[in-house]
């Protein structure tokens, strides 16, 4: 597959891009090109393996190009052993686009990734996207809009509503997934006893017996039929997620009160003050006490625009994700008018629960952002 390239970027836009990422500071650092594709799966989610360049050999762990730098760089931060970091980076990545879409597959990012004892999240989230908004801006466009999202305050909203943790385990991740969730709702509201009648037989059969008996049989199945899995999970992985899926459909399902709460509340969008006070309302209705979680996006709104981030350009989407299903917190992505709210120019977030999933320290603070040169430039139209 060939590689579409982006315009070259004149030096004094990449100079002016990067300046507020010199003055957010940290240490410049690299990533390999070739990445696992089971970590970036495991870690990105299944949404992004059609956004992957994957680079199979035979005998080896298939590989794909960078999608991007966070994952690399959350590795080397563990390796290192540092109990905090902050990191810079600037480089090309790699993303599969349709071929009628006119959209570079190989351009540039310039990022910044924070890693240590989370002291004050309010703090660290506003300085993040307003790194993002400084950087985006350096370009010359002046269309630019902040959308804010976030991943926890739909698992609180959830939470308080009392759902069972089943139930909430799998909404929620496939909320922080980016796909699914409109599927799982109605799925949620099924009847246990279909839920968990539905699927292949041969699932069924896998699910019944135990996790390595059942690996083992998958293996051999495979074995007898000649397929050789190219990029995808091994058997223990795939026979464990059956195995959640089918421990998931034996749960009560949700009412379609339940259901419409959730679907009412993913609808919120509007002006981030307005967009909280829709969200209280519906916590209200739900008997779900959300109060801190409201409180400290009152705290994060004042912390943004203390640091010149206009408010007037903010909105706040409770359906807003990314495709990656890595981010546990609040989202933000930088958008041009003229470019449209597909094409970004700058975005990022916070996933502290990174760190642990790769191996690392738990409860630790980890976000970062990323910027589009490309895209900042207001003579790019990429």
């Amino acid at each position: 597959m060939s590689l579409l390239t982006e315009a070259a970027i004149p030096a004094k836009v990449l100079a002016a891009v990067r300046a507020p990422f010199e003055a957010f500071g940290g240490e410049w650092t690299d990533a390999p090109v070739l990445q696992p594709l089971t970590v970036l799966l495991d870690l990105a989610g299944e949404a992004m393996r059609p956004r992957l360049f994957v680079v199979q050999t035979e005998g080896a762990e298939a590989l794909a190009l960078r999608p991007d730098f966070t994952i690399p760089v959350a590795l080397a931060h563990i390796a290192g052993g540092a109990a905090e970091g902050r990191y810079l980076y600037e480089g090309k990545v790699f993303r599969v686009a349709p071929a009628d879409s006119g959209r570079a597959v190989e351009y540039l990012q310039i990022g910044a990734e924070r890693y240590g004892p989370a002291s004050d999240p309010v703090a660290e989230d506003a300085e993040m996207a307003a790194l993002a908004w400084a950087a985006a801006n350096a370009g010359g466009r002046k269309d630019l809009s902040l959308a804010l999202g976030d991943v926890g305050l739909f698992a609180a909203f959830i939470q308080a509503m009392g759902l069972p943790d089943a139930v909430r385990t799998r909404l929620a991740r496939a909320f922080a997934s980016g796909r699914g969730l409109s599927a799982e709702l109605e799925r949620a509201q099924e009847p246990a006893q279909t839920v968990a009648n539905g699927g292949s037989r041969l699932s069924h059969l896998l699910t019944d017996l135990p996790e390595a008996e059942a690996a083992a049989v998958l293996e051999e199945l495979w074995r007898l039929a000649g397929i050789q899995p190219v990029g995808g999970r091994g058997p223990a992985e795939i026979v464990h997620r059956l195995v959640e899926r089918a421990e998931a459909g034996r749960v009560a399902p949700l009412s379609p009160a339940e259901a419409d709460l959730i679907g009412r509340y993913l609808q919120v969008t509007g002006s981030p003050r307005a967009a909280l006070d829709a969200v209280e309302r519906l916590g209200y209705e739900a008997k779900a006490d959300i109060g801190m979680a409201i409180a400290a996006w009152i705290e994060r709104l004042k912390a943004l625009v203390a640091t010149g981030v206009p408010e007037a350009a903010m909105t706040l989407s409770t359906g807003l994700v990314r495709p990656f299903g890595y981010y546990d917190g609040v989202l933000f992505e930088v958008r041009s008018a003229a470019l449209g709210p597909d094409r970004l120019v700058a975005a990022g977030g916070r996933y502290d629960g990174l760190p642990a999933r790769l191996g690392g320290a738990a409860g630790a603070c980890a976000i970062g952002c990323i910027v589009r040169p490309g895209r900042a430039w207001k003579e790019g139209a990429i």
